[in-house]
């Protein structure tokens, strides 16, 4: 196999990990600004106040208006800087990833339990950091290497 096919080959790779970060990032970013919204709301989507005895707030506001703003707000800021191939994109994605993450591991010990939700949103802000990894060459089987507009939308935007 020459040199360039392998080069092709990493690339399509790339592009591959980096569409699959695109969509897994806004995938969560509308589930957590839909999801925020809705709680905000409904008052807690009718789920019991009684939910939130072993944490610190007393009704739906402050969960729903992290999950909209900070998760929401994070997962979001991310897609929007990966659409544009931001330089702080892989860092962007790694905050909201870690952000969707920890929100669910206190999401389900204040409420002291889990549910299939939780279990998607954990599954896929995990993913969103194993792509972020992948990206940044911590895995063998995808190449480093910066993440860069695309020469037409470069060509566009220098005129």
């Amino acid at each position: 196999m020459s040199s360039g096919i392998a080069g092709s080959r990493g690339t399509s790779v790339r592009r591959i990990a980096l569409g699959a970060l695109i969509v897994v990032t806004a995938f969560n970013a509308l589930s957590a600004v839909g999801g925020g919204l809705a709680v905000l709301a409904t008052n807690g989507l009718g789920m019991p106040e009684s939910m939130l005895a072993n944490g610190p707030f007393d009704s739906f506001l402050w969960p729903g208006i992290i999950l909209l703003v900070v998760v929401g707000g994070t997962q979001l800021l991310a897609t929007v800087l990966l659409v544009l191939r931001r330089e702080a994109s892989l860092l962007g994605a790694a905050v909201a990833g870690f952000g969707m993450v920890i929100w669910i591991f206190v999401e389900t010990g204040i409420i002291a339990g889990i549910s299939w939700l939780q279990v998607l949103y954990f599954v896929t802000g995990t993913v969103q950091l194993i792509l972020v990894f992948a990206l940044l060459g911590v895995a063998a089987w995808l190449p480093r290497a910066p993440l860069r507009r695309p020469p037409i939308a470069a060509a566009a935007s220098s005129q």
